[in-house]
């Protein structure tokens, strides 16, 4: 058996997580604003479990490197030509309706992500109804990711990577660097309650069509910012492994992040509230159980709370160093 250096396999983890979905900072963030979005109750629960849930929010990428299976489970291409002309409209909304129409394996080739999330919906209710905490975590990170992910654009095209408008790399662009240079200026606080879902399937399917709707503009917005720019100060070239990479500079990324505006900041958002609304519809249809029996909560972890809260509202998380994907670089 050929064994790599660690290094190596370090750098194509690292490679690998950059490529598939909002990236560490992404999905952590997503994780933890979430949950001051839950009534009390719930809200202590997760507060309590927040190093779990906000390490664990990124797992379903980490998987991808040993589980051929995984991939198709972070997107779904709604404008493959199988699909037709009018998909929003002309696909069946269940996985049992849409395997009938396209068959499974059609519908794996891709992406499955709406179908995903409601398996995770499922698997969570009935974890919180037969009270499992290690399952309840589990099912909850690994829901917030999927549902973070079917809120990105570029997980709503076959053109996932701008590789077929020559805009490669446009993917990790979008939502790993930008919001990794500009998150210390963005508003993390959004005056959101978590509500009850009627039709979670039917939500989902809504912010798929959103995220699509913005595709143009991620497009367009690159075409936009590289005027002025020549292939030498647009792009940057590394050789890694032999192979010869082209990058996206810093100064063209800040260009991009100008035209895009607050649209990355405002997904990231809209996520945050999507998660807090599947993860309290699950507890209410699970009958809203008592969770306080399953771990302790002291009064400090309520005033832990209670300051980081405020922190939050005054979006003062990173100035204080209490946005965990970002700690210890607020004073950098």
């Amino acid at each position: 058996m050929i064994k790599f250096p660690l290094l190596f396999k370090i750098t194509v983890i690292t490679i690998t997580l950059a490529c598939c979905s909002w990236g560490f900072l992404g999905h952590k963030t997503i994780s933890q604003l979430a949950v001051y979005s839950l009534p009390k109750k719930l809200q202590i629960f997760f507060f309590k479990n927040s190093d779990y849930m906000i390490y664990n929010s990124v797992r379903p990428d980490v998987r991808r490197k040993d589980d051929p299976k995984e991939a198709t489970k972070h997107f779904i291409d709604i404008d493959a030509k199988v699909f037709g002309e009018n998909p929003f409209d002309s696909m069946p909304k269940t996985w049992e309706d849409a395997v009938k129409k396209y068959s499974e394996d059609t519908l794996r080739k891709y992406g499955t992500v709406p179908w995903e999330v409601m398996r995770l919906q499922e698997k969570l209710t009935n974890s919180f109804r037969n009270k499992l905490k290690d399952s309840i975590l589990y099912y909850a990170a690994d829901l917030g990711h999927y549902l973070a992910d079917a809120h990105v654009p570029l997980h709503t095209t076959e053109n996932y990577d701008g590789q077929l408008s020559n805009q490669r790399g446009l993917h990790s662009l979008w939502e790993s660097t930008v919001p990794e240079m500009h998150i210390e200026g963005y508003n993390l606080y959004q005056n959101h309650k978590a509500k009850y879902l009627k039709d979670p399937l039917a939500v989902i399917w809504v912010e798929i069509r959103k995220s699509n709707a913005m595709l143009a503009r991620v497009l367009a917005d690159e075409i936009k910012a590289s005027e002025g720019f020549t292939d030498a100060t647009k792009f940057k070239r590394s050789e890694r492994f032999g192979q010869v990479r082209k990058n996206y500079t810093g100064e063209f990324a800040k260009a991009y992040a100008i035209k895009l505006e607050n649209t990355v900041n405002e997904r990231l958002l809209e996520s945050s509230k999507t998660v807090a609304d599947f993860w309290y519809t699950a507890w209410v249809d699970a009958g809203c159980p008592d969770l306080s029996d399953l771990q302790s909560v002291t009064d400090e972890d309520k005033d832990k709370l209670k300051s980081e809260k405020e922190s939050w509202k005054a979006n003062e998380l990173i100035k204080k160093g209490l946005l965990q994907s970002r700690k210890g670089k607020s004073e950098e």
